[in-house]
């Protein structure tokens, strides 16, 4: 099914300010909220839906991204984009608690459903983001390829399942929160009776602390190892763009939310063929004969070559479009062309022979430029500067 625009999931223009978008994120929160709409999968979907949009638009490094490449530059490695739809309930609440107030259920939107419905959600912690850079050829670029890469990241200790304990029984509740990963305060003031509600110091916000320390990754969770990740780059990716898997970055500690993989593509060069955005450019160099009498070419491709005709009395600056033979638009918008611009060798030295025989050349008024060739020629290349 194909992914909606961002824009539209959460209903603003692309214009919009970091407020209107947040604002936007929070009315379709309350609206499609599972609190509000239990075992409602439709609702569910769309709330999944405007976290993803939201997990992208409220960073500025990713709303960039996002409006330079669409979907593919947030998730064409990943072949589906950013994970909002992949994401729990627990990461999501984990993600944007500043929306929630803090908490799971709708005590951060004035109230709704009543203090005592509001859902309490423990800290988790959330893995970096991991970078790295991937050089493809023309024709990897053209085709789109699949790479596997040898990662080195922080990923979940095997020995404790990422928990940080030791055993089963190597956690309890936080005694202090309960579990909440938040305690709550009150005390006097001008205005009267005041709650405040903070982070539990006991347990940092997890909820739970551990009794037994996994001795193989120190409670942490994450060891640093090496992790083989296949990697889909789709064709017509550029220079300098940045693909996003989400979740296959640094795990994060005690079973946390993991950060996104992030890949940067760089263009190996071409022996013969220069891109320009979707097209490409073959420089052809033709003799004199050839240009003068005709004949053939051979063009090269990107996975192979081509015969093209050269028309007798071809002048240096044509230029040959091979329509279809360029490379894929990443968004899927068509394919670019093979332009081929002809150039003509005039040789530095000649033999006495040769010599003679362009004197004779000379002479002759076919082979001198009238004034409406040169006035042709003169706007070909005022065009080309312009």
């Amino acid at each position: 099914m194909e992914k909606r625009d961002y824009y539209e999931v959460l209903g603003v223009d692309k214009k919009a300010s970091a407020d209107e978008i947040k604002k936007a994120y929070k009315k379709m929160a309350i609206k499609y909220h599972p609190d509000r709409n239990p075992g409602d999968k439709e609702a569910e979907d769309k709330f999944k839906e405007a976290a993803e949009a939201y997990e992208v638009l409220s960073d500025e490094n990713k709303r960039a991204r996002y409006d330079q490449f669409g979907h593919a530059g947030m998730g064409g490695a990943a072949g589906g984009g950013y994970g909002g739809q992949n994401m729990s309930m627990d990461d999501i609440f984990s993600m944007f608690g500043d929306i929630f107030g803090g908490h799971g259920g709708f005590g951060g939107f004035g109230g709704f459903g009543g203090g005592g419905g509001q859902r309490q959600q423990a800290r988790r912690f959330r893995g970096s983001d991991l970078r790295i850079k991937v050089k493809l050829s023309l024709k990897e670029i053209a085709e789109g390829v699949e790479k596997k890469l040898k990662l080195k990241k922080y990923v979940p200790c095997e020995h404790c399942g990422g928990t940080g304990a030791e055993g089963s029984a190597g956690t309890e509740t936080c005694p202090e929160c309960h579990g909440t990963g938040s305690v709550t305060r009150t005390q006097q003031s001008i205005f009267g009776m005041m709650q405040t509600q903070s982070v539990c110091p006991r347990c940092n916000g997890e909820g739970k602390v551990i009794k037994n320390k996994c001795p193989h990754c120190s409670g942490e969770g994450i060891l640093y190892a090496e992790e083989i990740v296949t990697v889909k780059i789709p064709a017509g990716v550029a220079e300098g763009m940045q693909l996003s898997m989400n979740g296959k970055g640094n795990a994060g500690k005690r079973n946390g939310v993991p950060g996104d993989l992030l890949i940067l593509v760089e263009e190996e060069p071409h022996a013969e063929l220069i891109r320009d955005e979707n097209d490409l450019i073959y420089n052809l160099l033709l003799d004199i004969p050839t240009a003068t009498l005709g004949g053939t070419a051979d063009i090269p491709t990107i996975d192979s070559k081509v015969r093209v005709k050269i028309e007798p009395g071809t002048q240096p600056g044509k230029v040959l479009r091979l329509r279809g033979k360029g490379l894929p638009n990443v968004n899927g918008y068509g394919t670019g062309d093979l332009l081929v611009n002809i150039s003509v060798y005039i040789p530095e030295t000649l033999s006495r022979d040769e010599k003679a025989a362009m004197e004779k050349f000379q002479k002759s008024d076919n082979f001198m430029p009238n004034d409406s060739l040169k006035d042709k020629i003169f706007r070909k290349f005022k065009n080309l500067f312009d």
